[in-house]
């Protein structure tokens, strides 16, 4: 009757706030943005119609001090959804690294590169294309997702430490709301014995027990609850999930930091190397190097390493991949403190010694000239290394005859191991091997620029004060020799020779006739085996973030109104889980069957 009474009396003030323009379901002092002014539901004295006093005023929100923005700021930069970003940007950023050479591991191709593409190469170089892994902007990004996953991680890993000594929520009231739920019948209705009411209480504390001991068994992370005389249990496990993501993470760092120690006590050198020579580990007998910023040279171990041979398999049977390389092994001898041993490098089978990781780079000819001046004294003569230009190797090379002469010379040669015509009569290699090898020099008189003291590229030769005497628009042709000729230089200037390195083979064995060489990279890492340490642990905390699925599973003994027991079984998952309604019918099927089921007969 007091129900009947206040719903009419409801109903009369809802009525009589209709007539008075308020809506009776919002508070007195709601603002729908038309309150105030000259709009018709407010009074004349500037009320709104509700009742409120004055016009209603707008939300504004509150000005942004510079410390509000720097909070703000470090909440955006320490977000996951910007460390992913910024991790994604880095790989972008050292994209350019692997599109163009790069001075720190092949200042060569650097060199090449501004002598193909003059006018480009001076733009990348102003954006530090050629010096990508210490650029501005890469340095930037790299130590903005470093100070980021440390933002992110610090506070997650606290969360994650206190949620590991929380307990296990509560069991919800109505578990049949969630989607993973299942029952099963415990005691089934009907006249029980003696005291039927300790018997289902002992029945259930038992089920409850006997679950609680099976989830631990499972993983789980348990806890027994008891509202209003009702035994439950509520378990959880996953929290290997969280786990990982951090080892991910914090592993993440951990590559940062060791890849950022090992490149500033490391080094990297570069050395062409040609058969029958060799190279001693020291500072000045690198063609270019790079060392960390706090490298100390006195840590370098002295060893020698000889090039004895450079084995090249090229494709012969297939004609669709005719001269297409297959191997590259460069066979050489270590002497250091430990003695001397014989060793093999490969492309990818690099060389560790003595602290050092020996790279082969790139290989190629190095035919060996000879320069004499008139009265037949040799004023030059050595392997000079040729840079391939395509796949069959013709190469370019430098050879500058500073003294001994009446003029300083330098010679442009171009090497072509396997010699053809074109259409256009110009000449090009068809084949990497030396099957007839010929060589082509342009030669040039005048200052080389060398004497002011002033470095320059042995793979350059700048032209722009002196005279050329052969090739081009000179009239005289280009000296052309094969392996063991010689011939007259213009003016009377002397002579030059194309040495073989076989000069017993038969006359048209042109197959030893020309060294290689072989270009290595000397590396040196202190951070290599945390580098590996740390992205192991990146793989693993991967895994298990992939692959553990975080649940929450309870167990109730409810007693129903016809006496029946009943045990509730429900889970819920964090994230997507579609193995959870499985996983809770599995433990429901396998805990009912240990117990009392309905089927067992009853005790009159």
């Amino acid at each position: 009757m007091v129900s009947s009474r206040r719903s009419e009396a409801e109903r009369a003030d809802a009525a009589s706030a209709r007539d008075a323009g308020v809506d009776p379901l919002r508070p007195a002092d709601y603002d729908d943005g038309t309150a105030g002014g000259d709009d018709a539901t407010s009074g004349g004295d500037g009320t709104s119609a509700a009742g409120s006093a004055g016009p209603a005023a707008s939300v504004t929100a509150p000005k942004l001090g510079p410390v509000e923005w720097l909070r703000f700021a470090w909440r955006q930069l320490t977000s996951m959804r910007t460390a992913l970003l910024l991790l994604l940007l880095l790989a972008i950023a050292a994209v350019p690294g692997s599109l163009v050479p790069q001075r720190s591991s092949d200042p060569n191709g650097v060199v090449q590169y501004f002598a193909d593409n003059p006018d480009l190469a001076p733009v990348l170089d102003s954006f530090q294309m050629f010096d990508v892994y210490t650029s501005v902007w890469f340095s930037a990004i790299y130590l903005l997702l470093f100070v980021s996953l440390i933002g992110c991680i610090i506070p997650r890993t606290k969360h994650h430490l206190e949620a590991l000594r929380a307990r296990p929520p509560k069991t919800p009231a109505r578990l049949s709301r969630l989607s993973a739920y299942t029952e099963r019948e415990l005691v089934s209705g009907g006249r029980v014995a003696a005291e039927p009411r300790i018997e289902t209480a002992e029945t259930s504390e038992a089920a409850i027990a006997s679950a609680a001991a099976e989830l631990k068994r499972a993983g789980y992370r348990v806890e027994r609850y008891d509202r209003r005389g009702v035994p439950s249990v509520s378990a959880e496990r996953g929290y290997l999930r969280e786990t990982g993501n951090l080892v991910f993470h914090t592993a993440l760092v951990g590559v940062l930091v060791t890849v950022a120690i090992g490149g500033g006590f490391g080094f990297s050198g570069q050395r062409v190397i040609v058969e029958g020579q060799s190279f001693v580990n020291t500072l000045a007998a690198y063609d270019s190097f790079n060392p960390g910023r706090f490298f100390d040279d006195g840590r370098l171990t002295p060893y020698r390493l000889t090039l004895d041979e450079l084995d090249a398999v090229y494709e012969t049977e297939n004609t669709d991949a005719l001269g297409q390389p297959i191997d590259f092994t460069a066979h050489v001898t270590i002497d250091g403190p430990d003695g001397s041993a014989e060793r093999d490098v490969k492309v990818n089978e690099p060389l560790y010694e003595y602290g050092t990781d020996v790279y082969l780079l790139g290989n190629g000819y190095a035919p060996i000239i000879t320069v004499r001046d008139p009265d037949g004294e040799v004023v030059f003569t050595d392997s000079v290394p040729f840079l391939p230009q395509d796949a069959n190797l013709t190469s370019i090379g430098v050879i500058k005859v500073p003294d001994g002469l009446d003029e300083q010379i330098g010679m442009v040669g171009f090497f072509y191991p396997t010699q053809s015509t074109l259409s256009s009569g110009a000449y090009t290699s068809t084949y990497p091997d030396l099957v007839f090898p010929v060589l082509t020099l342009n030669v040039y008189s005048g200052d080389l620029g060398i004497d002011d003291g002033t470095p320059r590229s042995v793979y350059q030769l700048d032209t722009s004060g002196m005279e050329q005497l052969t090739g081009g628009q000179t009239g005289v042709d280009s000296v052309e020799l094969m392996p063991g000729e010689s011939t007259e230089l213009p003016n009377g200037l002397g002579t030059v020779e194309f040495e073989s390195a076989s000069p017993d083979a038969a006359g048209d064995d042109f197959s030893q006739s020309v060294p290689r060489f072989a270009s290595f990279d000397v590396h040196h890492d202190p951070s290599q085996v945390w580098v590996l340490v740390f992205a192991l642990l990146i793989l693993g905390g991967l895994l298990l973030s992939l692959f553990v699925p975080r649940r929450r599973m309870w167990v109730k003994a409810v007693t129903r109104p016809d006496g029946r027991v009943v045990l509730e079984y429900a889970g819920l998952a964090r994230g997507d889980d579609p193995g959870l309604e499985r996983a809770v019918e599995e433990f429901a099927d396998r805990h009912a069957g240990q117990g009392r089921r309905s089927e067992d007969p009853v005790v009159e």
